[in-house]
């Protein structure tokens, strides 16, 4: 359903995956990597928003430091994940996101942005300094940036036994962010989504906070 496209940016070239409905586009949807770059399973998630109407747009957020990153779930994965992290930075990130919906608006489409575990900051970071509606799933580096206001609708997923976010950080969202929409999921550990991935995948609670997605970017980015 999808390709690669080139997409210039601030922060240098990258690569995106575009994710094409079948048929004209009712919305256009950004998603946001984990630290495992836009492997076949973010490329999936972009791909099931394309099923649902939505023009989806992946972009590699590791191009600006290291291309066609993608990562194993496993300990070596995840260094070299957290590593190249650190290395594009925030800064980096919401340029390219910016480039983004730049395209996307180019086509006359409202955007709005769903991003997973890192990207999942980056999407919060996406709300407060571009004005994008966004989803941020289990969002373990939002907490030091929730001072910045909301400059348009926001949805957080969490899971309950997540130990990445416990209770105080999510109660820290709900209490900075009093607009946003905050769900927990009983039982959902980190990364519940990643249908890839048995040790983490909850499906239950993953196609309940996706029927919310869908609805925050029906009301949002449609």
């Amino acid at each position: 359903m999808g390709d690669w496209i080139p997409l210039d940016t601030a922060a240098g070239p990258v690569s995106a995956w575009l994710a094409r409905p079948g048929k004209p586009p009712r919305g256009a949807a950004i998603v946001l990597q984990e630290i495992f770059g836009v492997n076949p399973h973010i490329r999936s998630v972009a791909d099931g928003f394309a099923h649902e109407g939505y023009l989806a747009l992946a972009p590699a957020l590791f191009d600006p430091v290291e291309t066609r990153v993608e990562l194993d779930y496993d300990d070596a994965g995840t260094e070299r994940g957290v590593a190249l992290r650190n290395a594009v930075g925030f800064e980096r990130a919401v340029q390219v996101v910016e480039a983004a919906a730049v395209f996307l608006q180019r086509a006359g489409l409202r955007v709005g942005v769903v991003g997973y575990c890192w990207g999942g900051s980056v999407a919060f970071l996406a709300n407060t300094r571009l004005g994008l509606p966004a989803v941020s799933y289990y969002g373990a580096r939002t907490t030091p940036f929730l001072g910045e206001p909301a400059r348009a609708p926001m949805m957080f997923h969490f899971g309950s036994e997540d130990a990445s976010i416990p209770p105080g950080a999510i109660a820290l969202h709900r209490e900075r962010q009093p607009a946003a929409q905050v769900f927990v999921y009983p039982g959902a550990g980190h990364a519940f989504n990643r249908d890839i991935d048995p040790a983490h995948s909850d499906a239950g609670n993953a196609a309940l906070a996706r029927t919310r997605t869908l609805a925050f970017l029906a009301e949002h980015a449609s």
